[in-house]
């Protein structure tokens, strides 16, 4: 027999050795499989990094930041930057879009959807695996186009305030016509979403519109800059307490929202009697929230938590983005007044001398002004780059991309292919003729994204957007004040121009 003190310095050696031997094959193991992937990244073209900072460069303004990844992108069909330690490939081909966006398997959203977890949670952006799967087979219903034709009367009536103080600007003097536009999707998304009038247009300080912009400029600011990333550094460095309180507004409006509603439905249930809403004379049932309500009963399928989530992801993705869409269609037919005269044309056949709202017939007949959105898109998408994350090797135009990369699909860049789309820089709605477009690579297009994450919303977006142009370019002709040649666009979560949408319009006789 060892004695008592010899076996635990026996144990406690070999335990010592052991963690050793552990650490080191770890380490070792870390240390080839890093090795590995910068060999494989090496061959990726790519601007300089520093070691610490990564592509530093991608921390600067935001009108400089979007500058620097067109400047990268022409470098080739894959390029390579780092943010700190994080490699990120940019896809900048249709051909590499389809690898990525047809895949079942890389559908994990990029290391930078992370920070939006702290507002939208689990929702179906940021959502990954089985969770994502059943949530998207869920929702899916609540888009039906048969639901989507009962917000139209919201469309109408949201766009009519907004012409209404679109009037008061109509006198030939420049203005920015950007938070007009903004204001009248909130209470567009808002109205159909949840059943709830902020009145956003008749409030221009709404405190839900000032936090949202702040919180985008604080989650743009964060994501790209590498020191500000970790929680601790954020906390000690960045504007937290700023942060804070813009999240405690975001959802705090979301929360009462859906107390507000499942109070309403549940009166309904207790009269015997299905809950409608009264929107502009007619009665509507409110298929977004209502269908999580729905499920959220006994909390068996979504808790109040997974409402809320779902509800957030709604508010964020059909909020700026149709917002810039509306935008940029308007900066770009203010510069080509020929085509600003044929929408203008086209309108006039379907409505005539009629002041009176759209309906889906005139909207399907508004063919010329959906090629317009289109080509906006094309030249300018609101969702200008979004990611994966690689949890597997994969090859794209030649290049090996090893599992732990970013992967950021760059429609920016890939509209702008000259072989998919001719001189690309001109603005040309009739690309998206069906003669014009049947040839086309199905992923040179993508202001929705594509395969199986596409936008479960772009139906409503569609429709929005135009019966909310309709609208304007009915009542007024406009002209852009901004040349192409000084335009500034800005990373703002969506892509947005600096300085906003400088626009003078004028009453068409």
């Amino acid at each position: 027999m060892w004695p008592k003190n010899d076996t635990l310095v026996w144990a406690s050696s070999a335990f010592t050795y052991l963690a050793f031997t552990v650490t080191l094959a770890l380490g070792l193991a870390w240390f080839l499989q890093r090795q590995r992937k910068s060999w494989l990244l090496a061959k990726i073209p790519g601007p300089k990094s520093h070691v610490l900072f990564g592509s530093h460069r991608i921390g600067s303004a935001v009108e400089d930041r979007i500058q620097w990844l067109i400047k990268i992108s022409n470098l080739g069909e894959v390029v390579k930057f780092w943010i700190g330690f994080l490699p990120t490939c940019i896809i900048c081909s249709a051909s590499g879009a389809e690898v990525i966006l047809t895949s079942q398997k890389h559908i994990n959203k990029g290391k930078n959807y992370n920070f939006l977890r702290d507002w939208l949670g689990d929702g179906l952006l940021t959502a990954t695996g089985s969770k994502w799967h059943s949530r998207r087979k869920l929702l899916t219903p609540a888009f039906h186009f048969k639901i989507l034709e009962d917000f139209l009367d919201v469309f109408n009536g949201q766009s009519t305030t907004m012409i209404l103080q679109l009037r008061g600007k109509a006198d030939g003097k420049p203005f920015d016509i950007f938070p007009f536009i903004t204001r009248c999707a909130l209470d567009v998304i808002c109205e159909t979403a949840m059943g709830r009038t902020v009145n956003a247009q008749c409030n221009a300080d709404s405190v839900y519109v000032k936090a949202l912009n702040r919180f985008a400029e604080l989650l743009i600011k964060r994501s790209t800059t590498p020191w500000l990333r970790p929680d601790w550094l954020y906390t000690l460095f960045g504007q937290r307490r700023d942060y804070d309180a813009c999240l405690r507004i975001l959802h705090s409006f979301s929360q009462e929202t859906i107390v507000e509603r499942r109070a309403l439905l549940q009166n309904s249930k207790r009269n015997g009697k299905e809950e409608d809403t009264e929107v502009f004379g007619k009665k509507k049932r409110l298929a977004f929230l209502d269908l999580l309500l729905e499920y959220s009963e006994g909390g068996a399928k979504l808790s109040d938590n997974d409402i809320r989530e779902e509800v957030d992801t709604f508010m964020f993705e059909g909020h700026d983005t149709t917002t810039a869409a509306m935008n940029w269609v308007l900066y770009l037919l203010g510069h080509h007044p020929e085509i600003q005269a044929r929408v203008h044309e086209e309108l006039d056949s379907i409505f005539g001398d009629e002041d009176r709202p759209a309906t889906m017939d005139d909207l399907r007949s508004m063919k010329l002004l959906e090629n317009c959105i289109k080509e906006s898109l094309r030249l300018f998408p609101s969702v200008h780059r979004f990611s994966r994350m690689l949890r597997e090797d994969v090859r794209i135009c030649d290049y090996v991309i090893p599992a732990g990369t970013n992967i950021m699909l760059f429609p920016y860049r890939i509209h702008r292919d000259p072989k998919q789309f001719p001189d690309p820089e001109r603005f040309d709605p009739d690309r998206f003729l069906p003669e014009n477009s049947k040839h086309r690579h199905p992923y040179a297009y993508i202001p929705f994204s594509a395969g199986p994450r596409n936008c479960i919303g772009q139906k409503f977006a569609q429709m929005e957007e135009k019966v909310l142009l309709s609208s304007i370019l009915r009542k007024f002709r406009v002209e852009s004040t901004v040349p192409q040649e000084s335009l500034r666009k800005m990373d703002h979560l969506v892509l947005r121009p600096k300085g906003g949408n400088i626009l003078r319009l004028f009453p068409r006789s």
